[in-house]
């Protein structure tokens, strides 16, 4: 298989993924469902699709694309902390309101931003909706996807805590400590340096793409 037909077949079925995601999550809004009858909903296609951007981390490392390694590394590895350790393990971070703030962010993100990727891959001109959609859709989406995340992680602590989740407590065999709760804290830190740098650096690129500089894929 060729480097394109892979990239293009990856992106394709992240696309169809994520498109599902959105679907499930705009109808179980509309029908009411609770926030964790919401999740459980589009539980399985969000961690396999989730899950799978690890790939992308690879692509990186080995120069399939061109995204730097450190942000692609870090913004994944926050979304899976999210999906595996948070709402996976902690059944408190389901009821926060942060699930369906983050479903919509993450899920109408994707869709846009897994179709670029498949056009660009197939050298395709990109359609002026889409470049809009992707350089503008982010004033709302970016704060939208970060609150869910906070609001979402901020609901695991008190659960994390007192049932110890993937916490290592002294004495062991290994004579160390490790406590979950204050990985959480110091990962919720890092959105206060993170968010500002990504928002302001995609409103760079906005005007570079739509307020009269290049329009090639940045």
């Amino acid at each position: 298989m060729s480097v394109q037909l892979y990239l293009v077949t990856y992106n394709v079925l992240q696309i169809l993924g994520w498109s599902a995601v959105l679907v499930k999550t705009v109808l179980g809004l509309l029908n009411g469902l609770s926030w964790p009858e919401l999740y459980e909903s589009v539980e399985f296609e969000l961690k396999i699709f989730q899950t799978a951007a690890i790939l992308e981390v690879i692509h990186a490392v080995i120069g399939l694309v061109r995204s730097p390694v450190g942000t692609t590394a870090m913004q994944v590895t926050s979304r899976v902390v999210l999906v595996w350790p948070i709402l996976h393990l902690c059944s408190t971070a389901r009821y926060s309101i942060g699930v369906p703030l983050l479903l919509v962010a993450w899920s109408v993100t994707e869709v846009i931003r897994y179709s670029f990727y498949a056009l660009s891959v197939l050298k395709q001109p990109i359609p002026y909706f889409l470049l809009w959609l992707r350089y503008t859709l982010f004033y709302v989406l970016y704060p939208m996807g970060v609150s869910g995340e906070l609001l979402t992680l901020f609901a695991s602590l008190k659960e994390v805590d007192e049932k110890k989740i993937l916490t290592l407590e002294m004495p062991n065999r290994l004579n160390m400590g490790i406590s979950f709760w204050w990985v959480l804290i110091i990962a919720a830190l890092t959105y206060i340096p993170g968010f500002p740098q990504l928002y302001f650096y995609m409103i760079g690129q906005r005007k570079k793409v739509l307020g009269g500089g290049s329009k090639k894929k940045q």
